[in-house]
């Protein structure tokens, strides 16, 4: 079957749907980006190794919902476990007094029973004694008056420690009461705080499990060089940013600033220098007194400065870390922090230069 050639209107309005098309393909992969949190793209060409070493390190910094949800949670749940482990000690105090008050009770009720067998002892041998005066003859009146008051005494004292007998053993009955309830409530104690234990351990490995920085702060370290490669290749100055007015690549802003604020979270303000030019790489080289400018190796500089074209200061992928205004040295406070946190932002230390800090370390 033979085709009907299309008109030149229909040509034309294709070519518009397809350039449409394109264009809200190219929005949609912006938005996403954006939505995502990656750093705005220097440029159209921005080195594909760059892009990735950025979106490692965002993803590496930045929990997802999950994580910050389990973070929040597991936030609650050892506050509760905190305060179930506070209830368990004072639990175990309230059972260790009703413990105490027990022993007390059972020998003071012990010690009143005594005494009020005593006492019905005395009381039987008063009315004996009251018998046989009563029975002797002749008889004596005094003596069987006597008897009678005896019996009038013991009675008396007998019905006291009676008394005090049954306040004893209500007092023991209570404090015996009391200690069960003790032992029940410490053991409920024991039960909930072993309940939140085991909740939090089992969402402590969760949100290990979730957490997967290191090895996203890992894969970044791994794509450094080929970023160096690729940016060296295609660098042009608009691919700078000013980062708390240190100038970065653009491709590394995001954890560079992510750095220094959790720095600065920490008590530790940096700052520094960043991106150079390569002029200014040689005349850092002339001032340094390098033998010669671009064949010299930088360690024979009186401070060690690289050959002008080799620097990461020139791609903005280095900084030379300063804090307080002075630059970092080995025994510094920012130099500390750095060595034991920078590497998950993504920045190396050149071991000669402490304060010279790239994401390859060199």
């Amino acid at each position: 079957m033979t085709t009907r050639p299309e008109s030149r209107p229909d040509q034309q309005i294709r070519a518009r749907s397809r350039r449409h098309t394109t264009v809200a393909v190219i929005a949609a992969l912006a938005v996403s980006l954006t939505v995502a949190g990656l750093p705005s793209p220097a440029s159209a060409q921005v080195p594909a190794a760059a892009t990735r070493w950025s979106s490692l390190m965002y993803h590496s910094l930045t929990p997802g919902p999950e994580y910050v949800a389990l973070r929040k949670k597991l936030a609650s749940q050892r506050a509760t476990l905190a305060n179930r482990a506070d209830l368990v000690t004072a639990r175990k105090a309230a059972h260790g007094a009703a413990q105490t008050d027990v022993t007390k009770a059972v020998a003071a009720d012990t010690r009143t029973r005594t005494r009020y067998a005593v006492a019905r002892e005395n009381l039987t041998s008063a009315r004996n004694k009251l018998t046989v005066a009563s029975q002797r003859r002749p008889r004596s009146g005094a003596a069987v008056a006597a008897a009678k008051k005896s019996v009038t005494a013991a009675a008396k004292t007998a019905a006291a420690r009676r008394g005090e007998a049954r306040t004893a053993a209500a007092a023991l009955k209570a404090a015996q009461a009391t200690a069960r309830t003790a032992t029940v409530d410490v053991d409920k104690a024991i039960a909930a705080w072993q309940t939140s234990k085991a909740a939090v351990q089992t969402n402590q490995r969760k949100l290990i499990e979730l957490d997967k920085s290191t090895e996203l702060a890992a894969k970044a370290a791994a794509t450094s060089r080929d970023v160096v490669n690729d940016v060296r290749g295609k660098f042009v100055v608009a691919d700078t940013t000013s980062v708390n007015g240190v100038t970065v690549h653009k491709s590394v802003a995001f954890a560079f600033r992510r750095m220094l604020s959790d720095a600065k979270a920490d008590g530790i303000a940096l700052s520094g220098g960043g991106f150079r030019t390569k002029q200014r790489q040689i005349e850092l080289r002339k001032i340094n007194g390098c033998p010669d400018v671009w064949t010299a190796p930088a360690s024979s500089c009186r401070v060690p400065t690289a050959i002008p074209g080799r620097s990461l200061h020139e791609l903005g992928l280095a900084v030379d870390v300063t804090s307080g205004g002075r630059s970092l040295t080995a025994k510094s406070a920012g130099f500390k922090w750095l060595s034991a946190n920078a590497r998950k932002y993504g920045f190396v230390n050149l071991p000669s230069e402490p304060w010279h800090w790239s994401i390859t370390g060199g």
